[in-house]
């Protein structure tokens, strides 16, 4: 089976990257099943503080799903695999427990872009194009782009991008909020190292849990919090030790 995404970790540091370069790293079924392969790999290894997601070749970051891929497929087929795989795909890296950071070179169109909205941080090359391009071929985004792209540029500018199927480079996008940073080629990959160390160099589980709340999942957090809160107490030893010893416990409230 062709290694259609390679996963290094070099702790603190994972670096995910798409490698299809001859096909301008377009994302197919197979593509879509080891990123999801990696990403478990990556977030269950208590090593890993940072994640690159990275692509192979200089042209294109990822210009989205393979038409040849996805053109074949009857309607249903469509609607229960290809469309619900990429969101479950892209659904485990936008709530992957660590921070991602995607390095965005050349095109990033369609579900390419689509993937790197999906991260946390976004850095591009000056040379980088970004666009939704679905209408220009009479479809639709079909991976949350209609849904992640407006939280976080707005919904004009998004709407833009979707109704006209435009690229735009990457200072329009740095400005806009698309891209947090626009490197020289050649820095690029320095720079992403960078902010990953500096990330990394911080306490891990804060950083996760601000990514957390951040992304909505305040629920999650206070219950995670509230958990290990209760059970580290003495009333929750106390618990533990009364279920195993079979007897009835005593509390004390702390």
């Amino acid at each position: 089976m062709d290694d259609l995404i390679l996963c290094d970790i070099v702790s603190p540091i994972a670096t995910i990257q798409l490698n299809r370069p001859n096909k301008l790293n377009s994302l197919t079924p197979e593509l879509l099943n080891q990123l999801e392969a990696c990403i478990a790999q990556v977030e269950t290894n208590r090593d890993v503080r940072v994640v690159l997601l990275t692509a192979a070749g200089e042209r294109a970051f990822s210009v989205g799903a393979d038409i040849n891929a996805w053109s074949a497929l009857e309607p249903l087929d469509m609607w229960r695999d290809w469309i619900v795989r990429g969101h479950r795909v892209f659904n485990r890296l936008a709530n992957c427990r660590l921070p991602i950071i995607a390095v965005c070179q050349g095109f990033t169109l369609g579900g390419g872009l689509e993937l790197a909205v999906a991260a946390d941080i976004r850095l591009a090359t000056e040379n980088s194009k970004f666009a939704l391009p679905e209408v220009k071929i009479a479809t639709t985004p079909g991976w949350a782009g209609t849904q992640r792209l407006p939280q976080l540029i707005g919904n004009a500018r998004a709407k833009q991008l979707m109704f006209t199927g435009a690229q735009i480079d990457a200072a329009k996008a740095e400005r806009w909020g698309l891209v947090n940073e626009v490197c020289a080629a050649g820095d690029i990959n320095k720079r992403a190292i960078e902010i990953a160390q500096e990330i990394a160099a911080n306490a891990p589980l804060s950083v996760q849990m601000v990514k957390q709340i951040v992304d909505g999942d305040t629920g999650m957090v206070l219950e995670a919090l509230a958990g290990a809160l209760t059970a580290t107490s003495a009333d929750g030893r106390e618990g533990v030790a009364s279920f195993k010893e079979k007897r009835p416990p005593v509390y004390q409230g702390r």
